[in-house]
């Protein structure tokens, strides 16, 4: 184990973008890496602690409903847990979780709308069981759902619903989730040029579905932010 944060550790600062721009290792990742492919509890527990409500959050901006969001988060889990073994340190652990959310979310909605099931929704069981979004941890509020009331957080959802997905996920993941430009050209494996081509045209569409929908207000923790 000790081998293997070393050289983790001596990768620190070497990882690039296509862009070229590096991204690095920490070494608390290096040893959850670890820890997770060599099957400890512990590592497991922490794993979920750190990224299921972050991932839980996202997906639900990138698909518009909370309940099919838990089906797709624990889709994600499963993945992370299975393929860790296989998991090289080609991006960070946090990038490459994303990654597979947001693929996730692209593969369920592509399934849905070819499928158009009607959706029963469990709250929980007969024998008085409670269902996945019971047992999921009460969120804690992002800046972006603090700052909004209800009715002004539902119309900007809807308008993200309606953004091109890549468009979508290239907003979100920049100006909800506020990674970086290169976490984000890791996360969606595309070039950074792409990555700021995506966000402006997601800007100005967002802006373009909002326009006279959203009254001035004091001060917001998310705005559509303007073109760069």
């Amino acid at each position: 184990m000790a081998d293997t944060i070393l050289h983790l550790d001596e990768r620190a600062g070497l990882e690039q973008t296509e862009g070229g721009e590096c991204l690095p290792v920490s070494v608390g990742e290096a040893r959850l890496l670890e820890g997770l492919r060599e099957g400890v509890a512990e590592a497991y527990e922490r794993l979920i602690a750190n990224y299921q409500q972050p991932v839980y959050n996202m997906v639900c901006r990138l698909m518009g409903d909370s309940g099919d969001a838990c089906d797709v988060v624990q889709e994600v889990f499963l993945k992370v847990f299975r393929k860790v073994g296989a998991f090289r340190g080609d991006s960070s652990l946090k990038t490459w979780i994303y990654r597979i959310a947001v693929n996730e979310a692209y593969n369920y909605q592509r399934w849905y709308s070819r499928h158009r099931r009607q959706e029963v929704c469990l709250e929980g069981n007969e024998e008085g069981g409670s269902s996945y979004s019971q047992r999921l941890p009460d969120p804690s509020r992002s800046p972006f759902e603090c700052a909004a009331d209800s009715e002004r957080h539902s119309v900007i959802q809807a308008a993200l619903a309606r953004l091109n997905a890549s468009f979508r996920a290239a907003v979100v993941l920049r100006d909800i989730e506020e990674l970086s430009y290169e976490e984000i050209a890791e996360v969606l494996r595309v070039p950074l040029g792409t990555v700021k081509s995506r966000i402006l045209r997601g800007r100005e569409a967002l802006r373009k579905e909002l326009a006279g929908r959203l009254e001035p207000g004091p001060a917001l923790g998310w705005t559509p932010q303007p073109a760069e």
